[in-house]
């Protein structure tokens, strides 16, 4: 058996520059942290030498007979494309499973593919680098499926940490914010967590704004600019120890994002955000594109329990959390080899790009 897992993130500042049709011609920013709420991949033998896939989010499960391959059909497309890049044809079982729901805005999807990587690389006795691990799954993710997602879910969950992540034409770079323990620890306490009982289809959200970057929307450009910048000042603030600047950008940033396309904020979620504000909140945002998932907010301790109960009667559930520094990681392996299994050395692996 092998166990591998992947941490979740919460973005402060700059989504949406992740996106190609910006930061190919602009760079982009993200800061974001990652947190202890993890995405899942057991592997293990089968012993009729099939290959399994079992999806516990989606409850899907799929079984391809030995040496018969892989389509990339269905919900579990994008674990079966993964797989092929690693040449799996039989012999091995895999089982996936989040602690929070998909579709909330935490980076699930990149965050699964990032801990199958991980998993199949170390199948392969590959040590593959975080940046190579990263590398792969924005490769698959976006240059082989198409999707129309940015980068910094595929480099948060891989590296790690508290992280400002620059986005180029040529390099995705992470770079670690080392903050002294007691702004970190700041930090920490005043972020809550709901969970707004809804999910959502990001893919229809980042359609429209890809377009709208592409052709140079002048409302969604200016957006755009704004929220990098709103990333540097949140790097910078960081670093200089200012947390409490941290709720105006979020409250800021998100005035912003809701400008970039259809569907990011509703009536709903406009009023459970005002009523935070109202009772102690100093700004926040939906996680991720946007309509739905989990509200992340900035608010100092005092103010918790009154913000909690309110959102709370509202119908919406907190998640606490911490942040986590281990990235993508291999907990459990006592695996045997699997014959045919290869790392899939390719054009991307150390390019310099997020994919090529």
């Amino acid at each position: 058996m092998l166990i591998a897992r992947a941490p979740l993130r919460i973005s402060f500042a700059g989504g949406g520059t992740d996106l190609e049709a910006y930061y190919a011609r602009y760079g982009g920013l993200v800061v974001s942290a990652t947190i202890n709420r993890y995405f899942y991949v057991i592997a293990t033998r089968t012993m009729d030498d099939a290959v399994q896939i079992t999806s516990s989010d989606f409850r899907v499960f799929e079984r391809q007979a030995p040496g018969v391959g892989l389509s990339f059909d269905g919900e579990l497309g994008y674990l079966k494309s993964i797989l092929h890049e690693f040449g799996v044809t039989h012999g091995l079982a895999v089982f996936t499973a989040s602690e929070t729901p998909p579709g909330t805005g935490l980076g699930s999807s990149s965050t699964v593919a990032v801990a199958l990587i991980k998993a199949l690389a170390t199948l392969c006795q590959r040590r593959a680098t975080k940046q190579e691990v990263a590398e792969l799954a924005s490769y698959i993710e976006i240059g082989k499926l198409g999707r129309p997602i940015g980068l910094q879910d595929q480099f948060a969950a891989s590296f790690g940490g508290l992280n400002a992540i620059e986005f180029t034409a040529n390099r995705t770079v992470v770079r670690p914010l080392d903050l002294p323990q007691r702004v970190r620890d700041h930090l920490e306490r005043s972020l809550l967590l709901f969970y707004t009982g809804a999910s959502r289809n990001a893919a229809t959200i980042l359609k429209e704004q890809r377009a709208s970057s592409l052709d140079r929307d002048s409302t969604v450009m200016e957006s755009l600019h704004g929220i990098k910048r709103d990333a540097e000042i949140a790097r910078d603030a960081l670093r200089a120890g200012d947390v409490r600047q941290i709720g105006q950008i979020l409250h800021q940033s998100w005035q912003r994002k809701k400008r970039l396309a259809k569907g990011i904020s509703n009536e709903r979620i406009d009023r459970l955000y005002q009523l935070a504000l109202e009772h102690g909140a100093g700004g926040g945002k939906i996680a991720g594109a946007g309509g739905g998932g989990f509200l992340l907010l900035y608010c100092e301790p005092e103010y918790q329990p009154t913000v909690t109960q309110v959102l709370e009667a509202e119908g919406l559930a907190r998640m606490t959390f911490h942040f986590d520094d281990g990235g993508a990681q291999v907990l459990v392996n006592s695996m045997p080899e699997i014959p045919g299994l290869a790392y899939p050395e390719g054009r991307w692996v150390g390019s310099g790009a997020a994919f090529a």
